[in-house]
């Protein structure tokens, strides 16, 4: 039995993606990424591999060494790390902290990007929900949470509320935002939802089913928008409970939509 997608066939000439994180079974982009290698006849394929924290600068420096590695995604708990293995990094990169994208240059670097914020915004607001002078909630100042931080305010998000337990990696969020906006963003170790238009988990919690809710939906202002950046489940607890009592919800997996153009862009797929 074939364990390639349909429609890709796997030959010496074939280009190799990686997805890399732990864990990697809740993953969507090689489900996304090798139908539109088919699509393109792009002769190439995304394949997930599960690194753990303590391994990672290892991996990373293994598929440097492997000639037909064309790019690197990254997922939870590794995006932080993963900018700092980069030889070079874009500016949205150094105001993130934090990178889901690694291309081989050349001369065989890495070059990092970060799509997670533009991703999501993009899949925010073509889903009605521009960010644009509203109040945003931000849960999580993880890789991601930097990266959706960033882009909220890019996007022109009028006051940006950041809650992590982790002061340092908060502060630090903080600092870097500020020096690009300054005075927009409030920090907190524990959400404050008070007057949220749109309130986002990006924390990993939801990814099991046993997980603890990162903040009550109850306390979300009636009317706003709940956001998860889960993509698996599509329905996570937060959502549910959110949908239940009447709030718009927003799915994880459209963060992964909005991003599809600015991959092929930055590595050349078409």
């Amino acid at each position: 039995m074939s364990g390639t997608p349909p429609g890709v066939t796997i030959s010496g000439t074939t280009r190799l993606y990686v997805v890399l994180g732990d864990p990697v079974a809740q993953v969507q982009s090689p489900a996304m990424l090798n139908p539109l290698f088919a699509e393109l006849g792009i002769d190439a394929v995304l394949v997930p591999v599960h690194a753990k924290p303590e391994h990672l600068e290892r991996v990373v420096a293994g598929l440097r060494c492997m000639g037909n590695v064309d790019g690197i995604f990254v997922t939870v708990p590794h995006k932080a790390a993963a900018a700092g293995l980069a030889d070079r990094r874009s500016a949205m990169v150094d105001v993130a902290g934090s990178a889901n994208a690694l291309r081989r240059e050349a001369d065989g670097s890495w070059y990092a990007e970060n799509f997670d914020g533009i991703g999501f915004v993009a899949g925010l607001t073509g889903a009605g929900h521009d960010p644009k002078a509203r109040h945003v909630a931000l849960v999580g100042a993880g890789g991601a949470g930097s990266a959706i931080a960033a882009a909220l305010l890019t996007a022109g998000a009028e006051r940006l509320s950041v809650c992590d337990p982790d002061t340092a990696k908060l502060n630090a969020l903080a600092a870097r935002l500020d020096t690009h906006w300054p005075g927009r963003t409030s920090t907190s170790a524990q959400p404050r939802l008070d007057g949220a238009d749109i309130v986002v988990n990006a924390t990993p919690l939801g990814l099991k089913p046993g997980d603890p809710l990162p903040f009550r939906p109850d306390l979300v202002p009636r009317g706003s928008v709940v956001a998860d950046i889960i993509m698996k489940p599509r329905e996570t607890r937060l959502l549910r409970e959110a949908a239940g009592l009447g709030h718009h919800v927003h799915y994880g997996i459209s963060m992964l939509d909005g991003q599809l153009d600015s991959y092929r862009a930055f590595f050349g797929l078409g």
